[in-house]
């Protein structure tokens, strides 16, 4: 990743911060479950295990919120060098919960939503 990482458009929410520590420690702080567990607990995540992993760049795990409706998600975090031997780091959380995409449709009706006889 290069230091332009900082301002690549995403969707959902994001987050960036510039850190003062080397990118090896925040790679560290966010791959190891351990040191994670620290800052996100693993109460917070739908599975323990990472959904994608970039060595060195990006990891991504999936969320579930802890009241009803428990809705998924997927935070992803970025890394990358700054300009002052410190790390960016991007947060990118998206909504990711089944329950919330768009109605399929018929494909021979025009686009228009379809319902059933009982």
């Amino acid at each position: 990743m290069s230091d332009a990482a900082c301002d690549e458009p995403c969707p959902g929410i994001e987050q960036a911060y510039d850190l003062g520590e080397p990118l090896e420690k925040v790679w560290r702080a966010l791959s190891i479950p351990a040191l994670r567990e620290h800052w996100l607990p693993g109460s917070a995540l739908a599975a323990p295990e990472p959904v994608a992993v970039t060595p060195g760049e990006e990891v991504s795990y999936r969320m579930r919120e802890a009241a009803p409706p428990y809705l998924e998600s997927t935070v992803t975090f970025h890394i990358a060098p700054n300009g002052t031997g410190g790390t960016c780091l991007r947060i990118v959380h998206d909504l990711t919960d089944a329950r919330l995409a768009p109605p399929t449709t018929a494909a021979a009706n025009g686009n228009m939503p379809m319902l059933r006889a009982a």
